[in-house]
């Protein structure tokens, strides 16, 4: 209504603007005669303006009228609906308010019935001598599905399915509680624990073709700490800085020759404080400290522990990052270390074993990164046993769903020749894939 209206003033301002000049040019000798047609417009205008305000009223009559004549009936809206009962914790989580729950959005809505799917591809090569722990010339490493999703205002849950070659794992599926009374971020289910960093990595996050030697040889290779269990994690108020505690329990079975469950109580435990701060805006550091609890297979005769042996881990881990504002999509360095020391109880007594790694990675164009990195471990049942090894990385981003990268590695065991390898990998993403933990 307030459309057709301007158009109608519009419509009469135009013709009252081109009228007079027109009469301008037509009677500009006479001034009597001018002074004529000007009052002749005068009443021209407001015949007009009679008349649309007449064809205004009756059209307005029309709208507020339904056919018959009757008029009508003002538009009430419907009585809303009882309110529910909000949980105790759940203010200001987006929980239901109305007969039906709201999900937060139409978008978050829709996955509960339609996840968040993804397919991510990791297919490694190699090539060079490595005759203590050698690596298929060509293989299919793992193939990673993901499926994840809100389950209702208060929880999330992640899926992780990766198929190999020779089989399909698990590698972490766990429900997420936000929304808990006391800040507590709850999580349950299978999930790699918060030992450090690369422990808490899939295999597509690393920036390295394979696992630095201290993951592999003190805290369970590339399975690492990954087990059922639950997690409860807390922010720590301060005024200096962001700062995490995590504590979690599970079942005590990790990797195939590390931590070992003979019976229900026999769970192992993980703690992680982490600190975060920001030097300047464009960098910034993230320390962790870690512990790790659990029985290890030193004792098992026949399938029955006999000996009761248990391990224990101790982690240090600082990553720097720095990102100019600036130039942040052509130039990125973070730097990362990560110290383990492990105390292993077995027949032949106390192994006491260390080991770290040292690695620094540089964006140095848009798509290209390079990075070494440089490894030193003891072995955890045989602290005398030292390997050490250098790697060299260059990595080729032709966009966010693909990689492809190249690693020289040279490796000195403890026993065995020194090893000299390329490996290559290719991976590649399909889907949605959320992101990970920063």
């Amino acid at each position: 209504m307030r459309t057709f209206r301007y158009l109608c003033a519009s419509f009469l301002a135009a013709s009252l603007i081109a009228t007079p000049s027109m009469a301008v040019a037509q009677a500009q000798d006479s001034p009597q005669a001018l002074r004529a047609e000007i009052d002749q417009i005068k009443k021209d205008f407001e015949a007009l303006k009679q008349q649309y305000g007449d064809r205004l009223a009756a059209l307005e009559a029309k709208l507020n009228a339904i056919p018959g004549g009757q008029a009508a009936a003002p538009i009430t809206p419907p009585a809303p609906a009882p309110a529910v009962q909000v949980p105790p914790g759940a203010a200001g989580a987006g929980g239901p308010t109305g007969a039906l729950p709201v999900y937060g959005s139409a978008v978050a809505g829709s996955k509960v019935f339609n996840p968040d799917i993804a397919v991510i591809g990791d297919f490694l090569g190699a090539g060079g001598r490595n005759t203590v722990a050698p690596s298929p010339a060509l293989e299919m490493h793992e193939s990673e599905a993901a499926f994840q999703a809100v389950v209702d205002p208060y929880a999330r849950a992640d899926f992780f399915i990766s198929f190999g070659e020779e089989g399909v794992n698990l590698e972490e599926g766990f429900l997420t509680f936000t929304e808990l009374p006391g800040g507590l971020l709850t999580k349950v289910g299978k999930m790699r624990a918060a030992f450090g960093k690369v422990n808490t990595l899939h295999n597509h996050v690393l920036p390295w073709t394979d696992r630095p030697m201290v993951i592999n040889n003190l805290v369970g290779g590339e399975d690492g700490i990954d087990d059922a269990g639950i997690s409860v994690a807390r922010l720590i108020n301060n005024p200096w800085m962001f700062l995490e505690a995590t504590g979690q329990v599970f079942r005590g079975d990790s990797g195939d020759d590390f931590f070992h469950s003979s019976k229900p109580g026999d769970l192992s435990y993980v703690g992680h404080l982490r600190g975060y701060q920001d030097i300047t805006e464009s960098s910034n550091i993230d320390l962790g400290f870690s512990y790790s609890q659990g029985h290890n297979r030193a004792g098992i005769v026949d399938d029955v522990d006999v000996g009761r042996f248990k391990t224990k881990l101790y982690g240090f881990d600082a990553t720097f990052r720095w990102r100019p504002l600036q130039r942040s999509i052509y130039h990125s360095f973070i730097g990362r270390t990560e110290l383990i020391w492990s105390r292993r109880d077995q027949f032949d007594g106390l192994q006491k074993a260390m080991g770290y790694y040292l690695s620094g990675d540089y964006q140095f164009g848009r798509r290209w990164f390079a990075g070494v990195r440089y490894d030193r471990s003891d072995h955890a049942d045989d602290a005398s046993l030292t390997d050490t090894g250098q790697s060299a990385v260059l990595t080729y981003w032709p966009s966010e769903f693909s990689q492809v990268r190249g690693q020289y590695r040279r490796t000195k065991y403890a026993i065995g020749p020194t090893a000299n390898e390329f490996l290559f990998q290719f991976q590649f993403s399909i889907g949605a894939h959320g992101a990970h933990p920063f």
